[in-house]
């Protein structure tokens, strides 16, 4: 592996910040970088040599300046996860979407604040699948002096959950486009990009964690994943969660947690009191639904006290506690662990619910299919080619991005402005046919005006395929105000909604065979994405995009886009 740097492979501790308010600079060099794991080397794009990449560090109210150049022959753009990009749209990142990819030999500086937000958040590529390498925390500290609404933790420590494919992944996508069957799975989780060894050739390749006894550390937990939810858990020990999304939350107890693609959690480990005779295997697995087509391993880590004088072969030679982890189809405890993710909602922490609605949408999210194009075999249901679509309209990138169409009044020819506020279709989307699983292409987004206090459900179908979809905001928060099997009734299910600290995040799970309710206030000019964070899917076209218009007010309006912003 040469000179790669194994920076998150070790327990970090956050270096103490000047005060708040400040500019952080970054420089992201895309390279090229050779990795071995599962005894295969490939060459990797990376952010300065690093997998997983460099850690973004700052705290609330700090201004961050990325500089990124691209050395490498892919397209490359970077998308800062979860932050909310308040008058900023210019930075958020999906390429086509708010910018042109940064081209090779091309620099774009992404330039923004963190503005009331703490805790952990990720950034990723947001072009094709580059994302299954680049990508790399980014810690948010409270504000100077503003402590944690929970005891202070002796350390903290990145968990970062992956993918690893032997093959191009590039090619991988190319080819499932191409022929329009499911994309190849891949052949290992990763924890800090490390598959552990519970595969193959891997026993060096794992990640481990020294403690010490009678500490509480805070694990800042991301799933990078490209297509799977995940199970997590460590052998003997009980995590506290206290954050999801970059918000804290009611904290609770758990011996295991599921994560989404897309999601962070903050969790506490308290340690033993004292040394065990003993060292811990942390796991994590897949969440599936599906009968076929899904990598059926798991990755593990280790946990092990640090004794005083001891030798690593006196650790070596101590017994390895392994943990149970829930089957892999366990719908029930996903959705009873999402159910007690409750916000705060305290003087401190509010929770700013909107508590009426001025627009109403229902969403149906799930697979579907195009018919094949002539004198072409397809690999799809019944020789079809599979799509994705958001109220059966599947997503096409346009030729410039959205963004700047918008801002300079040339949607004509980009985008269209008639993206459904219901499915097309109404029917039985969890039952039996007949149903509708035909979709058509489309570059169509939904116009909000400024402050728009909107209510979405989001209905899965579940015929193709029957998998929960992570859905991710771009450029808003949202909370979760109602979840549920089966169809949606809107005559019943809104009485049962949580208007008072329903938990606040910027991606969820639609279950499968089941519905998400969410609201949000449509107080962020610019065009965001929202879409699947399962990356096959995005892929396929389930993505959508809102437009917000601007406010009245300076402060309530976008500003025009930095001089280097790339060009398609």
């Amino acid at each position: 592996m040469g000179a790669l740097l194994h920076a998150l492979s070790v327990v970090l501790l956050l270096p103490g910040l000047a005060h708040a308010g400040i500019t952080r600079h970054y420089m992201f060099n895309i390279q090229l970088q050779n990795v071995t794991r599962l005894c295969h080397t490939k060459s990797i794009v990376t952010v300065n040599g690093q997998f997983p990449g460099p850690s973004i560090i700052a705290r609330d109210g700090d201004r961050v300046v990325v500089e990124v150049v691209n050395h490498v022959e892919n397209n490359v753009s970077l998308h800062w996860h979860g932050v909310r990009q308040l008058q900023s749209g210019w930075a958020d990142g999906p390429a086509y979407v708010t910018q042109c990819p940064i081209q090779t030999g091309q620099t774009y500086i992404y330039n923004f604040t963190i503005v009331g937000q703490r805790g952990t958040l990720w950034w990723h590529a947001h072009i094709s699948w580059l994302r299954v390498t680049l990508y790399g925390p980014i810690v948010i500290l409270p504000k100077r002096n503003v402590p944690y609404p929970f005891a202070k933790p002796y350390k903290e420590v990145p968990i970062i959950f992956g993918e690893w494919f032997i093959a191009n992944t590039e090619a991988v996508i190319k080819e499932a486009l191409q022929t329009g069957g499911g994309a190849n799975i891949s052949d290992a989780y990763t924890i800090n990009g490390l598959p552990g060894p519970l595969y193959n050739c891997s026993a060096r390749d794992t990640f481990k964690l020294s403690v010490k006894p009678g500490k509480t550390y805070l694990l800042r937990l991301i799933n990078t994943a490209m297509i799977e939810e995940l199970f997590f858990t460590i052998a003997n020990h009980t995590l506290t969660i206290v954050d999801a999304d970059a918000v804290y939350v009611k904290p609770f107890d758990t011996d295991t947690l599921v994560i989404s693609p897309g999601q962070t959690y903050n969790v506490l480990l308290n340690t033993k009191p004292h040394y065990p005779n003993a060292t811990f295997l942390m796991a994590a697995s897949p969440y599936v639904t599906r009968l076929v087509g899904f990598d059926n391993s798991t990755t593990a880590g280790i946990l092990e006290y640090r004794q005083p004088n001891s030798s690593n072969v006196h650790i070596k030679q101590l017994p390895l506690l392994k943990p149970n982890l829930p089957p892999i189809n366990d719908t029930t405890f996903v959705f009873n662990f999402t159910n007690k993710l409750r916000s705060l909602a305290n003087a401190q922490f509010p929770s700013n619910v909107p508590q009426t609605v001025d627009k109403h949408f229902l969403f149906t999210v799930g697979l579907g299919t195009h018919q094949c194009p002539k004198n072409q075999t397809c690999q799809g249901p019944n020789g079809s080619k599979f799509a994705a679509s958001i109220n059966n309209v599947s997503f096409v990138l346009p030729s410039i991005a959205l963004l700047q169409a918008h801002f300079f009044g040339q949607s004509k020819g980009i985008y269209t402005t008639d993206f459904p506020d219901n499915p097309p279709i109404p029917f039985n989307y969890t039952g039996t046919p007949p149903n509708n699983t035909l979709v058509m292409n489309g570059t169509k987004v939904v116009v909000l005006p400024f402050n728009t206090k909107v209510e979405l459900v989001m209905q899965d179908t579940s015929f193709l395929l029957g998998e929960p979809h992570p859905l991710h905001f771009h450029g808003f928060n949202f909370f979760l105000v109602g979840q549920g099997f089966g169809n949606f009734d809107p005559n019943k299910d809104p009485s049962n909604f949580n208007l008072v600290d329903p938990v606040e995040r910027n991606t969820v799970g639609v279950p499968v065979g089941g519905w998400v309710a969410v609201r949000f206030l449509a107080d962020n000019p610019g065009v965001w994405l929202m879409h699947c964070h399962l990356e096959d899917h995005a892929s396929w076209g389930m993505e959508m995009a809102w437009v917000v218009l601007d406010g009245k007010l300076p402060n309530q309006k976008l500003p025009p886009p930095p001089s280097d912003l790339p060009k398609c």
